[in-house]
């Protein structure tokens, strides 16, 4: 089945017998918007979303607290299982997962239902800028916010999470998987480098690592690069479908967009979660930069 779906097959899929569930996971990296203020995903939809889309929220619902195990590790079972259930998502419903534009946000929550078991979930290429049907606001009064309740709200769902075995790296795995397969840092070059770390206490890669930025996954619109271009893009790093393959990122959330780009090459891969966040959490743990892997 096709990991991703443009705005035209979903408008299709939203018109039939059988439309999927929408999730809306408007989410940013940076810490403050222009304005000073952080992001708000969460207002971001009540402004306007997809018609029928559920919020979800990435760092409650699709991420525990951080701590010594990353900034982004693997949300309690129960929390997303109920968050899942609440958006309407059962084992047999179709599931379509969108963010602002990037991708990262809509990937994280796609690897999160594929990785505990749900068979159907793809992720809509270029996410909302690439939508050019309705929008929906929220209601501003209480009367409305009533109604809308009554007619708007999605019924509960019966999806319950059960993690499949092998498809997470732990900080060891991935240390391993880079001397024995193929290890993929899907920052940008510079932060793979070392020569610039905003949010991590050291700058640098896991050693054995392979710089592969997740931007170059997609074109300028944003949309995901023909699958036989990411085979190339991938293989030229050593990345076939008899190699074991992992990635990692900062926290475990633009990895899982490359991991989806694998996907969409054919190519399966393990996620780090914890990724250079939890890995530099240790200092004991050695930390290589400058461009060679090594």
């Amino acid at each position: 089945m096709n990991v991703i779906i443009s705005a035209s097959e979903l408008a299709d899929a939203l018109r039939s017998e059988r439309p999927p569930v929408l999730l809306d996971v408007r989410w940013q990296l940076s810490t403050a918007a222009a304005s000073g203020q952080p992001f708000d995903g969460r207002a971001a939809y009540a402004s306007g979303h997809i018609p029928g889309a559920v919020f979800v929220d990435l760092d409650r619902e699709l991420a525990s607290a951080p701590g010594p195990r990353g900034r982004h590790p693997l949300p309690d079972l129960d929390v997303f299982g109920a968050a899942m259930r609440r958006a309407g998502v059962s084992a047999g419903t179709p599931v379509v997962a969108y963010d602002g534009g990037i991708g990262w946000a809509a990937a994280r929550a796609w690897w999160l239902l594929r990785w505990t078991g749900h068979p159907d979930v793809r992720v809509l290429d270029g996410g909302l800028p690439a939508w050019d049907g309705p929008l929906e606001a929220e209601a501003e009064t209480e009367a409305e916010a009533e109604a809308e309740a009554e007619t708007e709200a999605p019924a509960q769902g019966d999806f319950v999470p059960k993690p499949a075995e092998g498809a997470v790296l732990d900080a060891d795995g991935a240390a391993a998987l880079a001397r024995s397969g193929v290890l993929l840092d899907a920052r940008a070059g510079k932060r793979y480098r070392g020569e610039v770390e905003p949010i991590d206490p050291v700058g640098g890669h896991i050693p054995g690592a392979l710089s592969a930025p997740t931007s170059d996954n997609v074109d300028a619109d944003g949309r995901f690069r023909p699958a036989a271009e990411l085979r190339a893009r991938f293989g030229e790093l050593g990345v076939t479908r008899d190699v074991p393959v992992g990635v990692y990122c900062g926290s475990g959330v633009s990895a899982a967009h490359e991991v989806l780009a694998l996907e969409v090459a054919g190519i399966p891969a393990a996620l780090y979660v914890g990724s250079w966040s939890e890995w530099t959490s240790d200092p004991a743990r050695p930390v290589a930069v400058g461009p060679d892997p090594q």
